[in-house]
């Protein structure tokens, strides 16, 4: 399940500790339909990973306004 994360400006936007923006965005070629946190409407976003380091990371991420990002993480449900 992706859940909503954050939202923040392009070029500054803590994630996982750091700014996202300061690191290269690999696309994974797939997308995830998920719901605005605010307006509830459907938007496509594309899952990307990042090498922050530390470690690998991976989530999804749109523009939805001009300059302003909203990113998600996946949660894996306990079973």
């Amino acid at each position: 399940m992706w859940i909503f994360v954050k939202s923040g400006q392009e070029g500054n936007c803590v994630l996982f500790g750091k700014n996202i923006f300061d690191y290269r965005w690999t696309s994974t070629g797939q997308r995830v339909e998920v719901s605005d946190p605010s307006y509830n409407q459907k938007h496509l976003l594309t899952i990307y990973t990042a090498d922050i380091g530390d470690e690998i990371v991976t989530f999804a991420a749109r523009e939805f306004s001009n300059g302003v990002y909203g990113f998600y993480t996946f949660l894996a449900r306990a079973e």
